[in-house]
């Protein structure tokens, strides 16, 4: 998940007062921090009924080394892996899973979209107290692959052996992040004979940043070829979608990205939501909306033609939306769709809502609707998992989303993710490329995506690299069609459909 760009500073602000993931005691000065061993890997029997069959799998929770350039090991990667056993290895695909942030762990994708056991989560109506219990997931990849769910350092049970300031340099940071957890990729397969295996790598917002990086460096780097690729609501291009004037940007790309999710929430709203039905407002950003965002005060009727056609699409107040001269931001229009109802959207997905605390203060002093309701039930389920029913008996804190390690990361916002996906892409014909996205979604919005991929080469055929939406937001998994629409595009990916 990227955690973090979408939420606001006032937002951002409450959130750490409540739920700051600090550490029990402070960092020791000197250089290596003395932390207990962990367990040995654990492996465990379970089955799931996948697909209308019982599926027998081992579920096994384990770590691997992370060494520096003098082989010194400064951290300590915790995995879980899904695998199937009696089937041959050399055929069947392996698929490692990352998560983003940057500070969140593998458990969104594990239990919320393709692990083979699932808890509710990211839907309206979803509350920290929901069961933290795990039930059969209809929507997992398992059927047909390994599974292999990865946390980075600073995340899950993931820990780094080195004081902060090492730990920054070596872990939290664009570079550093790709290149050991390439390596985690690498010691993975050889540690358990899958090198010869089709393979796969999927990831979620910040880890769809990671995922296209982590294929061109695998391939010429580490000699791991991948079959395919697969980026959940990816964070692409930060440049782009990331509007740090806070509604001033020169740059009409942050405003025409969002507006098209926007209006998908509005359309949903009307129960109108459709891919077609998107067409229109994104033929509008693409053209009317961009000449009349930069013909600005030029043309005193370029505002109100842009003012009346985005209230249209976002259901927003007419006058309102001619104060802010058709830029309308994420965070107002959260805020404003629900206000009669004393209510608030989230990012993740403008149509979950929750109750207002300060509904008559000026800024918004609450967290994110969705971001605050999944912590409680995605971390009890885990840590039950791994604790209990594993009986990986480890005495520490999990971290699903570690507000530390978000903080201390090197963002250096370049281009880097769409780069290696055109030359991993132009490295390997046939390596399947997959962007998937919930039409909701404004921390990752779905029409960047769509524009990069307008601007790649067609490397001979213009569906090289395919895009799918569904009805939803950044964890459109968590609606039971999408997620079974996704599960079908997976498969046809992997060639199983």
């Amino acid at each position: 998940m990227h955690i973090f760009a979408r939420i606001g500073a006032a937002a951002l602000l409450a959130l750490s007062a409540t739920t700051a993931l600090a550490a029990d005691d402070p960092a020791p000065k000197k250089e290596e921090i003395a932390l207990a061993p962990l367990p040995s890997d654990r492996t465990i029997r379970q089955t799931s009924s996948i697909a209308g069959r019982k599926l027998a799998y081992d579920a096994t929770v384990g770590s691997l080394p992370v060494r520096d350039e003098k082989g010194k090991t400064i951290g300590e990667v915790v995995y879980t892996a899904y695998t199937v056993p009696g089937t041959r290895a050399a055929g069947r695909p392996v698929t490692f899973a990352f998560n983003g942030g940057p500070g969140a762990s593998s458990v969104y994708l594990n239990l919320g979209a393709i692990g083979p056991k699932r808890v509710q989560f990211g839907a309206e109506g979803d509350a920290p107290s929901d069961s933290a219990v795990a039930v059969d997931n209809p929507g997992t990849w398992l059927d047909f692959t390994d599974l292999v769910f990865i946390d980075p350092i600073g995340t899950g049970f993931s820990r780094s052996l080195v004081e902060e300031e090492k730990s920054k340099k070596a872990f939290y940071g664009a570079k550093p992040d790709i290149e050991y957890l390439s390596r985690i990729v690498y010691d993975w397969l050889v540690k358990n004979g899958r090198l010869t295996s089709p393979k796969y790598i999927v990831g979620e917002s910040y880890g769809g940043y990671r995922v296209p990086r982590l294929a061109y460096h695998l391939q010429t780097q580490l000699g791991v070829g991948l079959n395919g690729i697969v980026m959940v609501s990816p964070y692409l291009d930060p440049t782009a979608q990331d509007d740090e004037g806070g509604g001033t940007a020169l740059s009409p790309l942050p405003w025409m990205i969002n507006l098209p999710s926007m209006a998908a929430g509005h359309l949903e709203r009307q129960g109108k939501l459709s891919e077609a039905a998107l067409r229109d407002v994104e033929t509008y950003a693409r053209g009317e909306y961009l000449q009349d965002f930069l013909r600005g005060r030029s043309d005193p009727q370029a505002i109100e033609r842009m003012s009346a056609k985005v209230a249209a699409y976002t259901g927003l107040d007419p006058a309102l939306v001619r104060k802010l001269q058709g830029r309308v931001d994420i965070g107002t229009y959260l805020r404003e769709t629900y206000r009669t109802d004393g209510k608030i959207g989230s990012v993740y997905d403008s149509n979950v809502t929750a109750f207002d605390p300060f509904p008559a203060s000026p800024q918004r002093r609450s967290g994110d609707p969705i971001l605050e309701a999944l912590i409680a039930p995605t971390t009890s389920a885990m840590v039950d998992f791994v604790t209990n029913q594993v009986g990986y008996k480890i005495d520490a804190r999990y971290y699903a989303l570690s507000y530390k390690v978000n903080e201390l990361w090197d963002r250096d916002n370049k281009d880097e993710p769409v780069t290696d996906l055109r030359k991993a892409i132009a490295n390997d014909g046939k390596m399947g490329v997959l962007i998937v996205h919930g039409m909701d979604d404004l921390s990752c919005p779905y029409f960047a995506s769509r524009l990069l991929i307008d601007q790649m080469p067609s490397y001979g055929r213009p569906d090289r690299v395919k895009l799918a939406l569904y009805p939803g937001g950044h964890m459109f998994y968590s609606r039971p069609d999408s997620a079974a629409a996704f599960r079908q595009e997976a498969m046809r990916l992997y060639g199983t459909h």
